[in-house]
C-alpha cells in the first residue's frame, strides 16, 4: 500500500488566474490529496475529488494558531502564511490524521507525477523529502506525519520571534538566504539571521536526528520549451520534474487567461501557454 500524502495550503483571496492549471494538474495526481484552506468560497470547476477545500477565514486560523502554539500569532496578512507553513502538522492536526506525510505547498505549481518521484522507497528511508537541493521549500516539502517532525519548527531558537512579528522572515525556506545558498554559501556565514527551517532541518540532519533528502526535482524559472503531457511535465522533452514552479512564470506571461478546455498536452514559452511549441 503506498504511503499516504497530503499537501496542505492556505490561501486568502481571490483564487489567481493559473489556479485552473493547479487544479487540472492535482486531478492527476489522485494517490495523493490537496487541502486548501481557505476563505474564498467560489465554486471550483472541475474539480477532482482529491482537491479537498477547508472553509476557514484568516481571523479564525490565526485564533486557531494562537490556542496551540500557547502564544498570540501575528497572522494578519496571507504573505505571512510563508512562516507559518512548517507549523501546518500541528495546526491542521484534524487534516492529516491517517496520512504518513503531510507537506507545505503552494497554488503557483504545476504538477506532473507525483509519485514518479515521491517513491515508496524515498518516502520509507527520509522523515523530510524537499524539492531543492540547497535549502528547504516553501513550494514543496514533505514532513513525517509524526509529533516530533509536526513541532519540528520549535527547534529554532527563534520561532516564537518569527510567529509573534508581523514582518516576514522566509522561515519555511531560509530567512531570505535564497542566492546565497544557491551559490554555494553556507548558513554559518550568516549568524545574525534568525534560524529557519532551512538551519534546522540542516543541523539535526549532521546530527543524526533525522533523515532528510535534498535534490533539485522541479523546474522553475522561465526557459520556455516545458510541455505538460497527460500528467508529465518535462523540459526540452527530455528532462522531467516533478512540477513547473511558476513563480516568475505567473508575472511575466502576457496572456493570463487560461486555454478552456485545458488540454491534454500544452507548452510554456518563456513568456506564454501554448498548444504548440
Amino acid at each position: 500500500m503506498k504511503r499516504k500524502i497530503a499537501i496542505l495550503t492556505c490561501w486568502s483571496g481571490p483564487y489567481p488566474w493559473y489556479f485552473p492549471y493547479f487544479i487540472h494538474s492535482c486531478s492527476f495526481n489522485s494517490s495523493v490529496d490537496f487541502y486548501i484552506i481557505t476563505d474564498n468560497e467560489q465554486r471550483i470547476i472541475n474539480k477532482p475529488d482529491n482537491v479537498k477545500i477547508i472553509s476557514r477565514s484568516l481571523p479564525a486560523i490565526r485564533e486557531s494558531a494562537s490556542a496551540k502554539l500557547g502564544f498570540t500569532a501575528n497572522l494578519h496578512y496571507p504573505y505571512k502564511f510563508c512562516d507559518f507553513k512548517p507549523t501546518y502538522g500541528l495546526l491542521f492536526q484534524e487534516l492529516i490524521e491517517g496520512y504518513d506525510f503531510w507537506g507545505h505547498g503552494d497554488v503557483d505549481m504545476i504538477y506532473g507525477d507525483i509519485r514518479s518521484f515521491m517513491t515508496e522507497q524515498l518516502l520509507r528511508s527520509h522523515d523530510i523529502v524537499n524539492n531543492r537541493h540547497d535549502y528547504i521549500s516553501g513550494a514543496f516539502c514533505l514532513f513525517r506525519n509524526t509529533n516530533e517532525l509536526n513541532t519540528l519548527f520549535m527547534q529554532s531558537k527563534d520561532y516564537k520571534t518569527v510567529l509573534t512579528s508581523s514582518d516576514h522572515f522566509s522561515f519555511c525556506e531560509c530567512s531570505r538566504l535564497w542566492n546565497e545558498l544557491a551559490n554555494g554559501h553556507s548558513l554559518s556565514e550568516y549568524s545574525d539571521r534568525p534560524e529557519s527551517m532551512t538551519h534546522v532541518v540542516r543541523r539535526l540532519a549532521t546530527e543524526g536526528k533525522l533523515r532528510a533528502y535534498f535534490d533539485f526535482i522541479g523546474l522553475e524559472g522561465t526557459p520556455g520549451e516545458i510541455m505538460w503531457r497527460k500528467g508529465k511535465i518535462t523540459y526540452q522533452e527530455k528532462y522531467e520534474g516533478m512540477f513547473y514552479h511558476l513563480v516568475r512564470f505567473k508575472n511575466e506571461c502576457e496572456n493570463q487567461k487560461p486555454l478552456d478546455p485545458i488540454p491534454e498536452k500544452y507548452f510554456f514559452t518563456p513568456n506564454n501557454i501554448v498548444l504548440k511549441n
